[in-house]
């Protein structure tokens, strides 16, 4: 009997739409306001929609890929 790998949404998706350059765009945005603006305020509210979608992308979306199911049907 063979074991089912989990089906994972980031084999569909490509290289720069994958965890790492998510994550590391985000954090050079966010670094690179700072080095730029050097004000905190400011580099608070460009973070709040950065982190959002990084946490959309990275968390959210790979599970809401996972449980609708439509992945099933790539898998060979």
């Amino acid at each position: 009997m063979t074991e089912q790998k989990p089906v994972s949404p980031w084999n569909y998706k490509p290289w720069w739409c994958q965890p790492w350059s998510i994550i590391l765009t985000g954090v050079t945005l966010i670094s690179g306001s700072w080095l730029l603006l050097k004000t905190i305020w400011l580099t608070v509210l460009i973070s709040i929609p950065v982190i959002a979608w990084m946490g959309f992308f990275v968390l959210y979306w790979p599970q809401l890929m996972i449980r609708s199911g439509i992945l099933e049907s790539y898998k060979e």
